[in-house]
């Protein structure tokens, strides 16, 4: 079921929620401010700050050597999908060492967007463990990058190891369309799960926060 933009008449399909908050989040480099900015339909609150060449002594940058800024605390957006339902989205840090922000910006999130690239999808990982773990809901969104292999949902499922009720999207989270479709599958996930018991975390090696 896909939703056009005024097909969210009543708030009470996702338990009278009128303003949702959502999660944004995922590996470093991965598209999370650049999804945030692209959807958003005010000005986006972006918390970035140039990499440095201390910083470049701790971050990893394996696959993501041209990128120049990274989130330090969070991205803020806002995007109206229907008179009565009003999205508000948190991006998180990727870097490891602000880890620490996630467990305020969860407070009160409804559920989450991993974003993921097939070019480093062991990044995607610990960021799967986390919403699991916390019982958070969440969707996978695949961000297509123009030198990425393109893989089909169920690869992409077995490498994350992740179970058949998760949504999977193949996205380009520079194409507005594209990434609101994206939120919109969220959207949907959330009304079919919430209130359901979620699934235990998994472990996984080396992911541990």
């Amino acid at each position: 079921m896909v939703f056009a933009e005024s097909d969210f008449a009543d708030p009470s399909d996702i338990g009278s929620v009128e303003a949702v908050k959502l999660l944004i989040a995922g590996g470093f480099g991965v598209g999370k401010t650049t999804l945030v900015t692209t959807v958003s339909e005010i000005a986006p609150l972006r918390t970035e700050e140039r990499l440095s060449a201390l910083g470049a002594a701790v971050d990893d940058l394996t696959g993501v050597e041209t990128k120049t800024t990274t989130t330090v605390a969070l991205d803020f957006g806002r995007i109206t999908l229907s008179p009565h339902l009003v999205l508000y989205l948190f991006g998180t840090p990727g870097q490891d060492r602000f880890w620490f922000m996630w467990k305020e910006l969860s407070i009160g999130a409804l559920g989450a967007v991993v974003i993921a690239d097939t070019r480093r999808l062991d990044d995607s990982f610990a960021a799967v463990d986390y919403f699991e773990s916390r019982g958070i809901p969440f969707i996978v969104a695949v961000n297509c990058f123009d030198d990425a292999d393109i893989y089909d949902e169920d690869e992409i499922r077995r490498a994350l190891d992740l179970s058949d009720d998760i949504s999977i999207r193949l996205c380009d989270v520079r194409d507005r369309e594209s990434a609101k479709q994206v939120l919109i599958l969220l959207i949907e996930h959330l009304m079919t799960t919430v209130g359901a018991t979620p699934a235990p975390g998994r472990s996984r090696p080396n992911t541990a926060r």
